[in-house]
């Protein structure tokens, strides 16, 4: 080999090629595509991962993840997943929840007294745990159904805090209504403390909404908000399929705001509820 050759074979990748490198680990790990102008927002998710790493640069650590490092692998997927989350997020969706949907579902469900409702790419459990507190505050007879409220993320770290219900003064302050604050959680110290009875109505589980689906079941209501946004055309339509083959007849599927079923999946129907769209499975 020619020492030109020899130079080019073992020379650091680009700048570009090592951002390249990171699209494609999320892309395959997680299915959200990054988009070309989003390299500011990896440096700012990165640098700070290299530096707990002992590496001094992003490219220190893209080296590391070129030579297969697992585990550096699922960190990174971790810290380039968005959650941002809070308590009663754009509310209309969680008063549609509450003036329609669980009206409805509590009559159509006398006999079998049950109820599931799925929270997917969940974070820090703020979306679960509101819909635990909603169910708590407004179904009268709740301790005589049967309530499973399934939660899931693709990264480990956002699911270990949600499990462990501690959250800031910053996070109550953001959308959790005062009264909930001082019924349902504990101040210790500088953190808010959720009770256990809460914590119990929600089952956390580590899932990629990408790769193939364990046996879930099926849902009443399934929350998929804001989490479609970041996949390609593809996966969104494979995502939407799925939730069709868990999602009840007659249950309710909620979207992000800026969310839908258009061209993508023509299996649902949009229903308003108040303030609020959600789907339902189109009837044949």
């Amino acid at each position: 080999m020619s020492t030109a050759a020899l130079a080019t074979a073992t020379a650091a990748p680009a700048p570009g090629a090592d951002f390249e490198f990171v699209r494609e680990v999320v892309r395959r790990g997680s299915a959200i595509v990054l988009e070309p102008t989003k390299e500011y927002l990896v440096e700012a998710r990165l640098l700070p991962l290299a530096r707990s790493e002992g590496l001094s640069t992003i490219a220190d650590l893209v080296a590391r993840l070129r030579q297969g490092d697992a585990d550096l692998n699922r960190k990174v997927i971790d810290a380039m997943t968005t959650n941002e989350t809070l308590f009663f997020r754009d509310v209309h969706p969680f008063e549609a929840l509450r003036t329609t949907v669980l009206p409805e579902l509590q009559t159509s469900r006398a006999t079998s007294r049950k109820l599931r409702i799925w929270s997917a790419a969940c974070s820090t459990g703020q979306e679960p745990y509101t819909i635990a507190m909603l169910l708590r505050e407004h179904v009268a007879d709740l301790t005589s159904w049967s309530v499973d409220i399934v939660a899931t993320d693709l990264c480990t770290e956002v699911l270990a805090k949600a499990r462990a219900g501690v959250f800031g003064q910053i996070e109550v302050n953001r959308g959790l209504p005062a009264k909930l604050m001082v019924k349902y959680f504990s101040k210790q110290g500088v953190d808010w403390h959720l009770g256990d009875d809460i914590k119990r109505m929600v089952d956390f589980r580590l899932m990629n909404l990408a790769e193939k689906w364990p046996p879930m079941g099926q849902f009443d209501v399934v929350f998929l908000r804001n989490v479609l946004i970041y996949f390609d055309v593809e996966t969104k339509k494979a995502i939407l399929a799925r939730v069709r083959q868990v999602l009840r007849p007659d249950g309710y599927l909620f979207l992000g705001a800026a969310e839908t079923t258009m061209n993508l999946d023509e299996g649902y129907e949009r229903v308003q509820l108040g303030k609020s769209g959600c789907y339902r499975v189109r009837k044949a």
